[in-house]
């Protein structure tokens, strides 16, 4: 089933009309006609059985079944360390289709990568298409929210309070993940701390576990920065019943 991701109000139309990108993208990539059915997803969690109802000359109008929603996951906040090049679009594209629900760029004492304002507004642009269409291809009705970079101390100390604060370091090794992710109630909000390559500092894990962080280990391997929050995200996917 063709699927298209279209911010929805509450309560939701019986007719949209689509136009600029999403016309294009419609009529030219998914080269849907009059009539045609598709579904429609608005990224916070409903789907809708669509069809189209008129084709003109710079809209489409798209006719609207009846809401389906899906059940509420876990959110699942991801404050990955800038790496360097196109690592942190891995991280966003399979960590949708893992199930995280946020993600959080965050500049880390031995991140490389420097992001001045207007390009940081770029990337976050960019990085928000990526989960768009990474939901999509992956049949999710939501869409993970993608904040600009920030600080990581700054993006730890914005999480609610009740939210599981786990750092994955590398210096870690009598607590993994699993055992700690298993002593919260389930439904628990999580927050998984992803160093930049070269990991956090140990000033830094100090910093999070002063925020009431605790520091956990996926086993005797290092992995690298864009592997280590997919490998988590599998772990607690599993534990939470997602993957089989």
């Amino acid at each position: 089933m063709v699927r298209l991701f279209v911010p929805l109000p509450e309560p939701a139309p019986t007719e949209v009309t689509l136009s600029g990108e999403r016309r294009h993208y419609l009529l030219h990539v998914l080269r849907l006609a009059e009539d045609s059915v598709l579904e429609v997803f608005d990224g916070a969690g409903r789907a809708f059985s669509a069809r189209v109802l008129a084709v003109e000359e710079d809209s489409v109008r798209l006719g609207l079944g009846e809401a389906r929603h899906a059940p509420p996951s876990r959110e699942v906040h991801i404050l990955q360390g800038l790496p360097k090049g196109d690592k942190l679009e891995w991280v966003l594209q399979k960590g949708t289709e893992l199930g995280a629900t946020a993600f959080h760029p965050v500049a880390a004492a031995r991140s490389v990568v420097k992001l001045e304002p207007k390009r940081a507004e770029e990337r976050t642009a960019r990085w928000t298409k990526i989960v768009e269409e990474a939901a999509r291809q992956c049949r999710r009705n939501d869409v993970p929210r993608v904040h600009p970079p920030r600080a990581l101390l700054e993006a730890a100390r914005a999480l609610s309070p009740d939210t599981l604060l786990l750092v994955l370091d590398e210096e870690e090794s009598a607590v993994p993940l699993g055992e700690a992710f298993r002593s919260r109630p389930g439904g628990t909000p999580v927050a998984l701390v992803v160093g930049p390559e070269g990991g956090l500092t140990r000033e830094e894990v100090s910093a999070l576990q002063a925020l009431g962080a605790r520091p956990v280990t996926l086993g005797r391997r290092i992995l690298r920065t864009e592997t280590a929050a997919l490998a988590a995200l599998s772990v607690m996917a599993h534990l939470d019943g997602e993957l089989g």
